[in-house]
């Protein structure tokens, strides 16, 4: 099987966190997730509680935030890109 992506992706534990944070807007409580994997455009994320997961929100993990829209998703696991 052939690997076609992109980017290496950076499977979390060790010094990186595995804990985020889903801001859908300002009126929104924040929705906490596990990191599963890590690249340079994308993650895949497992979504803590039963509130919706919006289309498009910003990412806080390790101090960053970055601006995401779900690629898939399956369940309470998804998949996004910066």
């Amino acid at each position: 099987m052939t690997n076609n992506r992109t980017f290496v992706r950076i499977q979390t534990g060790g010094r990186i966190s595995t804990t985020g944070k889903i801001f859908a807007d300002s009126r929104s409580p924040t929705i906490d997730c596990t990191v599963i994997d890590l690249s340079a455009r994308g993650a895949c994320l497992d979504v803590h509680g039963t509130v919706e997961i919006p289309k498009r929100f910003t990412f806080l993990h390790g101090g960053l935030k970055k601006s995401c829209r779900i690629l898939w998703q399956k369940g309470r696991r998804i998949g996004v890109s910066f």
